[in-house]
């Protein structure tokens, strides 16, 4: 502990470098700056402390420059629940129109665009659907409504669904929501439509998910006129399992269920395959903002854009359809059947002329910027499939629907559909650097290299804060104030004189005090900076 000192010592101004060093928390600037070192050693000391300053000032950069570069990483969990929601099953029929409820009018108006008739051509389909010819004089409707169409001449749900159970209970149309796809008319089971209660399963494995009985009516299928886009050659349903949020893209996701098959559907739900949970940017490319498919920016901008809106939770595939909505509807005026939004349905004639190629054109420029959700849920899926029905189910069929055995095994079939088990797997995006670490490591470097802290930090701002005040604003002030100052000399003849007025002494006794000698004069308001001058 260092002595008091004595009443002629001097006071350092607290703006000197000295007085700084010697108490300041900061390794090292006392041996660089201390009085009374020797240089070499001085000159040692600052070295290592520059040395160290120098790695320390590498190292947070290189911890910044890190953590501004937004990594993330990506966790694989498996977690187990007691009870998982049923996801969406949508079913769809590859053939869109039944040839039975097909009208002159339809081929009229529909011919060209959907089925790729000329006029000329008309009478030899109608002959080909097992129609009669239109009658003399036909005049066609006036108006026609694609969506109406499919609506009446799709095949339906009621004729279709032969037999329906979900963990062994019977359900039955009413159980389905009707849905319009590219497909055509299209039935979703358990689609939470309406506010409608979703169904959940306690168990795992066959029978114990969504087991459906289908007769696909080849009956009922269109004759293949010609080669064209969209022409159906295969014969069965299309299936797509997804979430409730999500509308289904089934004529790009859906899987196939042939006639003459039980095809088994072993579902997991992940979350990652499943329930996906991405980072927001900067860290990631994610949105959690629905696209609306009537909002129109006023300036022209991408068309996968977000907009806030009472529409229902974001998905990529409903950014995907909003998004191809709006492009038609801004190209053509109306809407393709199976697109959200309020424009009105295209006509046949504007499917064929303009709404078919702007979506095709779109695809072809993947204009539509839809980043992935923040979360979603997504369900792997195992198919494998048997033959059926065997000879004695195959006669039993025909006895119960009044069916011969050869249509039975034509186009019957079977979808089973259940979680394989009750656990699912999680994939989360999480931040590989946060703010929390970035401060740990600054201050662990800090605290390694020069044994500082943030406290250190504050002690350097608080002195050049007093080196200001005395050196700039202190300096400005007296300059300003104090009459004009006596020099130095003066001052030392004046301590000189009194010097030569003092009386040795010379006895035994105690010394008599001495009178301060020194000449002090306050320089700022401060009180912080004096001159003094000691006898010599």
């Amino acid at each position: 502990m260092k002595p008091p000192a004595g009443p002629e010592e001097a006071r350092l101004p607290a703006s000197d470098i000295c007085a700084f060093a010697s108490s300041c928390t900061m390794h090292g600037l006392g041996h660089v700056f201390g009085p009374g070192a020797p240089p070499a050693r001085r000159g040692l000391w600052a070295a290592a402390v520059l040395l160290a300053l120098a790695t320390f000032l590498y190292q947070v950069a290189g911890r910044v420059h890190y953590y501004g570069e937004f990594h993330h990483e990506t966790a694989l969990e498996e977690r187990e629940s007691r009870r998982l929601t049923f996801p969406a099953v949508t079913l769809c029929n590859v053939n869109p129109l039944r040839r039975s409820r097909l009208t002159p009018n339809d081929l009229h108006w529909a011919g060209p665009a959907l089925l790729g008739l000329e006029p000329a051509e008309h009478a030899a389909y109608l002959r080909a659907l097992g129609r009669p010819p239109a009658p003399p004089g036909f005049m066609p409707s006036p108006t026609f409504d694609v969506a109406r169409l499919y609506a009446r001449a799709g095949h339906a749900l009621e004729d279709m669904l032969l037999d329906c159970r979900y963990r062994g209970w019977p359900c039955g149309p009413e159980n389905f929501t009707t849905i319009f796809t590219r497909m055509g008319q299209c039935y979703t089971f358990n689609s939470g439509a309406d506010g409608a209660e979703l169904l959940s399963t306690p168990k795992g494995g066959m029978g114990n998910g969504l087991e459906v009985m289908l007769d696909v009516q080849q009956e009922e299928y269109l004759p293949v006129w010609r080669d064209v886009e969209e022409t159906p050659f295969e014969v069965g349903v299309r299936v797509q399992i997804h979430t409730q949020e999500e509308p289904p893209l089934i004529d790009q996701l859906g899987f196939g269920a042939a006639p003459g098959y039980q095809t088994f559907v072993s579902c997991q739900k992940q979350q990652a395959s499943s329930l996906l949970s991405f980072l927001p940017p900067p860290w990631g490319d994610c949105s959690s903002v629905s696209l609306d498919p009537d909002f129109e920016p006023e300036a022209p901008g991408p068309l996968g854009t977000p907009s806030p809106g009472l529409s229902p939770p974001y998905s990529l595939m409903g950014c995907r359809l909003a998004c191809q909505s709006r492009y038609v509807a801004r190209k053509c005026g109306c809407r393709m059947m199976h697109m959200p939004g309020s424009a009105p349905v295209c006509s046949p004639q504007q499917y064929k002329d303009c709404a078919h190629p702007a979506l095709d054109a779109l695809l072809r420029k993947d204009a539509c910027r839809c980043p992935n959700p923040c979360a979603s849920t997504r369900y792997a899926k195992e198919l494998s499939m048997v033959r059926m029905p065997s000879r004695p189910a195959a006669r039993y069929l025909a006895r119960k629907h009044n069916r011969s055995e050869a249509y039975i095994a034509e186009n019957v079939l079977v979808l089973d559909i259940f979680f394989e088990a009750l656990n699912y797997e999680t994939v989360e995006q999480k931040k590989a650097y946060e703010m929390s670490e970035l401060l740990g490591d600054i201050g662990g470097q800090m605290g390694l290299f020069i044994g500082a802290s943030l406290l250190t930090i504050l002690e350097i701002l608080d002195y050049l804060c007093e080196v200001f005040w005395d050196r700039v604003l202190g300096r400005r002030f007296w300059n300003r104030k104090r009459p004009q100052r006596p020099s130095s000399a003066n001052l030392l003849q004046e301590g000189l004189g009194s010097h030569r007025t003092q009386v040795p002494h010379l006895g035994p006794g105690p010394r008599p005090p001495t009178p301060c000698s020194a000449v002090a004069k306050t320089l700022s308001a401060s009180h912080r900076t004096c001159y003094l001058v000691t006898r010599l």
